[in-house]
């Protein structure tokens, strides 16, 4: 077999970087529903803050 082919046909069976690939697919995933998670709990806190605010203020307490 020419040296060419036989470069590329070892190269194509190689695995070594399979392992580091996985790896970085996994981490950004997390990192990705990390930062979806964090948005979206961020973006909700001032509206049920709000929310309590105004049920607090009209909230009676004791004998008025």
């Amino acid at each position: 077999m020419p040296l060419p082919i036989r470069t590329i046909h070892r190269f194509s069976r190689d695995e070594d970087g399979a392992v580091t690939v996985d790896w970085v697919a996994l981490t950004a995933g997390i990192l990705l529903l990390g930062m979806v998670t964090g948005f979206t709990v961020s973006s909700s806190v001032p509206t049920l803050a709000n929310k309590m605010s105004s049920f607090l203020s009209n909230t009676k307490v004791g004998d008025e």
